[in-house]
This record gives structure tokens, C-alpha cells and sequence, in this order.
């Protein structure tokens, strides 16, 4: 195993951490609210910890390998290896290309003091990556049926 095949390993094991995948989410509303505040310390602080996060968490325990968030990485990274990447036109890419112009969207929205309008993107993108990984999850789940 190589130095980066084991730093990969290690990313993407303390990233199905479910607690890695389900704090990612609510840093957003955090983002959202530093940007809607002209924060530039508290948006600072937010974008620490979007990228520190993957590997913030210990391993997943063996009772988490059951958590949806696990799954989903888990699958996430399956999907990757394959080539499959995650923006595109096909099924069910789509859903995270999507995704992008959306939470671009909540940004602006906040930015420009419309709370609710970022509210309501950053729940819309949040729903087209949920759809976008509870899709890859199912055929993880059957890649081998």
C-alpha cells in the first residue's frame, strides 16, 4: 500500500464517521448565516471546518457501519473509484449538478439578506444530494447481486 492509497484510506474511514457526514450539513446553515451577517471570522471559522471535517472524527465504529451517513459515503467513494464522478448529465449525477446552481443560489441569498430564500435553497440542495446518495447507496448495495 502506498503513502497516498493509505492517506485515502484513512480520509475516507474517519469520513464514514457518521458524525463527519451529519455535522458537514450543519455546517451550511452556518456558512448561510456568516455570509448573511458579513461575519468574515465566523465564515473563516466555517470554511475550517468544511475542510478539516472529513478527518476531524475517529473511524466509523462497527455499529455505525449500519448508519445511512455511512452508507452513503461508503457508496460515495465506491462511485468515485469507478469512475463515475459525481457532476454530469447522467442518472443520477444530474441530482448534484443540480445541486450546485441551488446552493449557489442559498449563497446569494444570504449574501443579499434574504434569509428565507437561503433557508429554503440550502433545504433544496440539501435534498438533491441526499436523493444523489441515497441513489449511489442502492446500487453500492447491489454491485454485487
Amino acid at each position: 500500500m502506498t503513502d497516498s492509497s493509505s492517506l485515502a484510506d484513512t480520509f475516507w474511514e474517519r469520513h464514514a464517521n457518521p458524525k463527519s457526514g451529519w455535522s458537514r450539513v450543519l455546517i451550511g446553515p452556518l456558512v448561510l448565516l456568516a455570509l448573511y451577517r458579513r461575519d468574515v471570522r465566523a465564515l473563516g471559522v466555517a470554511a475550517v471546518a468544511l475542510v478539516v471535517n472529513p478527518v476531524l472524527f475517529p473511524r466509523a465504529e462497527t455499529a455505525d457501519e449500519e448508519s445511512w451517513m455511512t452508507r452513503g459515503v461508503h457508496a460515495e467513494r465506491w462511485w468515485l473509484e469507478r469512475g463515475e464522478g459525481t457532476i454530469g448529465l447522467g442518472w443520477p449525477n444530474v441530482l448534484n449538478t443540480l445541486n450546485v446552481p441551488t446552493f449557489a443560489y442559498a449563497l446569494y441569498a444570504a449574501y443579499t439578506k434574504k434569509g428565507v430564500r437561503a433557508l429554503l435553497a440550502y433545504a433544496a440542495s440539501m435534498a438533491l444530494k441526499f436523493a444523489w446518495i441515497e441513489l449511489v447507496a442502492r446500487r453500492y448495495d447491489r454491485r454485487e447481486a
